[in-house]
């Protein structure tokens, strides 16, 4: 017996596949069987390197997508492009946490980003959504199992955007009521969840926006969060039917955001609506400093017979890297919550959630964060199980 390892999923692009993207997103002509050839070349070296170093549960990497939202554009009927609007700079603009820091965020835009720019693009629903994914989707798969075939590992899963995160980026134009809109989602994207758990692989749902939507309007309750959160998971849900929990991990997390993180909503405000997901596990932030604390909240709230935790152990949001007896002493104060049997060990969210030649995390700084929480997962499972 020992704790397991695994990630939150998306993992550093090669600067040749990187390449190939730009020119994709520049709208330029690419050869096409050439980029496929990079791709299994990435998803090959990035399943290699996570046998290496001992991750027992792993995935692609999302190397093929273009963002962990955006590659839906591709896969989906029903959306166009909208151009960008003034004044929507960053994602964060207008939000609870904008409107505590007003002034890091602008300086962040500033350094970091080049100023004010044209705003953000988004797909927006109008027409009927389907899916129309499964040649992109069956590529991913094969390119993974041919990458898996050279290396031994426990388990293998994939990650695919939740019903709620695509309908907060793929705005709506068409559906009479949110509702309409998001249980439209959940049936096209359930093609995706299938399909994946027919290959073989676990699926995992990436859903920031059961966690983040609470920050978007400086209006918004926590009450008025835990009711928009209610329809989405019963919509995933619905999404989820028939397909047995243990083959499905449900990801949620606060974003890629390296900020003060003072609004976020808290744990103990959403882990009994997280835990109506139909999933075998869940995967959520408990690393940085604004939410390590957090693993108090599983004193009191009980974890359903047969469902395990993937607490992150490693973040996303710092370039330290954790040292793994910190990582250790992490997941035994997990263990002796919920037992040891029931944790796996995580991290906080992606290290490439969009392909970037300036990430918010250096890849070599993402990959010793994987290698320490491997070393802190075998020292407590030294003392678990001693």
């Amino acid at each position: 017996m020992s704790i397991l390892t695994t990630h939150a999923g998306s993992l550093p692009r090669a600067e040749a596949l990187m390449t190939f993207m730009e020119a994709a997103n520049r709208g330029e002509a690419i050869d096409e069987r050439a980029y496929e050839s990079e791709v299994r070349r990435a998803v090959a070296d990035v399943v290699r390197r996570q046998a290496e170093l001992g991750i027992d549960v792993i995935d692609d990497g999302e190397q093929s997508k273009i963002g962990f939202i955006a590659y839906v554009n591709e896969r989906l009927e029903g959306l166009e492009l909208r151009p960008p609007h003034p004044g929507q700079e960053s994602p964060f603009s207008g939000s609870k946490e904008f409107v505590a820091f007003p002034e890091f965020y602008a300086w962040v835009l500033r350094t970091q980003h080049g100023g004010p720019g044209g705003g953000i693009p988004h797909m927006i629903c109008r027409g009927p959504i389907a899916y129309k994914g499964m040649a992109k989707l069956k590529s991913d798969i094969d390119h993974f199992k041919a990458a898996l075939a050279a290396v031994q590992v426990t388990g293998a899963f994939m990650p695919s955007a939740s019903p709620a995160s695509v309908e907060h980026w793929q705005k709506n134009e068409y559906y009479k009521t949110d509702e309409e809109y998001v249980f439209a989602i959940a049936a096209a994207m359930r093609e995706e969840y299938q399909a994946i758990v027919d290959a073989g692989f676990q699926v995992q749902i990436d859903d920031p926006f059961l966690s983040t939507y609470y920050i978007s309007d400086p209006k918004l309750t926590v009450d008025d969060a835990l009711t928009f959160g209610e329809m989405r998971v019963e919509a995933l849900n619905h999404a989820l039917r028939g397909i047995p929990p243990e083959r499905v991990r449900y990801h949620t997390c606060y974003g890629i955001n390296m900020g003060p993180r003072t609004t976020d909503l808290e744990m103990k405000h959403i882990a009994g609506l997280m835990l109506k997901v139909n999933a075998g596990a869940y995967s959520f932030e408990a690393a940085n400093p604004r939410h390590e604390h957090e693993w108090m909240v599983w004193q009191s709230v009980k974890l359903p017979d047969g469902k395990k935790l993937i607490p992150g152990m490693i973040t996303h949001s710092s370039v330290l890297v954790e040292h793994p007896e910190l990582i250790a002493q992490r997941l035994v104060r997990f263990a002796d919550v919920v037992g040891r049997e029931n944790v796996i060990a995580g991290s906080d969210c992606g290290f490439a959630t969009h392909p970037s030649r300036d990430p918010e995390i250096h890849p070599t700084i993402a990959w010793a964060k994987l290698k320490a929480l491997c070393e802190g997962a075998q020292l407590a499972t030294r003392q678990l199980w001693r």
